[in-house]
């Protein structure tokens, strides 16, 4: 199973439409997850053209989106709890406030996003997992997403690129 992991597209303050190359990509996978900052259920609806998709909501996101996917969920594939939070919080860092959203949750991966660096790394057995920002790289030398692929094991990557077109 492979889905994609898309976070802070802040739309459309900070694109008009999502970039060509995730929508080819999102055309390829079984399920898309979103992170927050959504900021537009017209990012949801498009994206749930492309294939089946969820997510939470962030701390920029109005109610109609917080009422409808909450702030934190675990959603399970193959057999595999994905924890999914923004990460937004009061103390620590955006990985410490994921982490901490599923501390009495056993989960394999922690999908977030709010600090729009992509990261990729395992903690304590849990794969922690930020695809960055496909609309707004911010400090980030390119703008990204990622690919999780479930199987036996997890295997996540980033997809890179320089343009938002």
């Amino acid at each position: 199973m492979r889905l994609g992991i898309i976070s802070d597209t802040h739309m459309p303050h900070m694109a008009k439409h999502l970039p060509d190359g995730l929508l080819r990509d999102m055309e390829n996978v079984d399920y898309i997850l979103h992170a927050g900052d959504w900021n537009s259920i017209e990012v949801y609806e498009r994206l749930s053209q492309l294939a089946p998709t969820d997510g939470v909501a962030g701390n920029t996101d109005g109610m109609e989106i917080v009422e409808r996917f909450g702030y934190q969920k675990v959603l399970e594939f193959e057999s595999k709890r994905i924890g999914i939070v923004h990460g937004h919080g009061m103390r620590g860092t955006t990985e410490d406030n994921a982490r901490g959203a599923f501390r009495s949750e056993e989960v394999d991966c922690i999908v977030f996003g709010h600090s729009h660096i992509p990261l990729i790394k395992t903690v304590d057995g849990i794969l922690l997992l930020n695809p960055g920002s496909p609309t707004d790289k911010r400090r980030q030398p390119l703008y990204s997403y990622a690919i999780l692929d479930i199987a036996e094991q997890l295997q996540a990557r980033h997809v890179f690129f320089d343009s938002k077109i």
